[in-house]
């Protein structure tokens, strides 16, 4: 009995022996065998292996694309035109003996930790040598390159990949939202303005030019008139004096019923003459006669 006792604990121990030496990495994973905290071997194939039970142990890494979010963050863009910055990272762990030499027992929490101050410094010294319109336009995307190259070089003692680095926002700080609407309600009350009395100057120059071709519309069309009434005035003065040269007794008796034509005029005309006048010498039968 006692001797089973014996086989079994040997067993067991065996057993425990045997569990402790083994272990497995997951495709997902990268992993480390310490020593007493140094470096003993690196393990980056999915699969089952070995190490030395109670003495060595085993730190495993994610292999994925992590992500990591940053806090809103203030920067001060060249036209002091504050802006808060909200922005995110996508890392991938590349060398696990470098990281775990870089962040210790800390693992991923201190790398993101530290990884974070890389991109806010990224971010303030890229996002400080433009101008506001620059972060707030389509520049944006060539920006976002700068910060993540730069996160790049700075990441690579930590044994980090910084995949990318993107701009969530970029935001007026709320403070300066109230003063910075009231300046654009400003400018585009002036740009309206501005508009407005171009289009009042626009108007009269229209106006002045349309009275402007009126009159002189109207003056050609009173000097043609007037040409007209000229020339039509010498052609009937010329056709009288002809009728005059070719027969003077006729033409006067012509123009005496025209003169008593535009006298005698309307329903209640009267003439008062003397009888003798020589008004009425067409209108006697002796002088008619003659």
């Amino acid at each position: 009995m006692k001797a089973l006792t014996i086989i079994g604990g040997i067993v067991i121990a065996a057993a425990v022996v045997g569990a402790s030496s083994v272990y497995t990495v997951d495709e997902r994973e990268k992993a480390l065998v310490l020593q007493f905290g140094q470096v003993k071997a690196v393990k980056e194939d999915p699969g089952l292996a070995f190490k030395v039970p109670f003495i060595q142990e085993v730190v495993k890494y994610d292999d994925r694309i992590l992500s990591l979010d940053t806090q809103p963050l203030e920067v001060t863009p060249l036209d002091d035109r504050r802006l808060v910055v909200d922005a995110f990272a996508r890392y991938r762990i590349v060398d696990v003996v470098k990281f775990r030499q870089a962040v210790g027992v800390g693992g991923v929490a201190s790398a993101e930790t530290r990884l974070t101050r890389i991109i806010n410094a990224s971010l303030r010294e890229v996002l400080g040598a433009v101008e506001s319109g620059q972060i707030l336009s389509s520049e944006r995307v060539a920006l976002m390159n700068k910060i993540r190259d730069a996160a790049i070089l700075e990441a690579e003692n930590l044994g980090i990949e910084v995949v990318d680095v993107r701009i969530k926002r970029a935001d007026l700080p709320q403070q300066n939202l109230a003063a910075t609407f009231a300046r654009m309600q400003a400018e585009r009350e002036r740009e309206a303005a501005d508009q407005r009395a171009r289009g009042k100057e626009a108007a009269q120059k229209v106006r002045a030019q349309a009275d402007r071709t009126a009159v002189e519309l109207v003056s050609a069309a009173q000097r043609d008139a007037d040409i007209a009434r000229g020339e039509a005035d010498a052609e009937r003065n010329a056709i009288f004096a002809e009728a005059f040269g070719r027969d003077p007794d006729f033409f006067a008796f012509y123009r005496s019923l025209s003169a008593y034509e535009n006298s005698l005029k309307g329903d209640n005309s009267t003439l008062v003459l003397s009888p003798d006048s020589e008004f009425f010498d067409y209108l006697k039968t002796d002088g008619f006669n003659d």
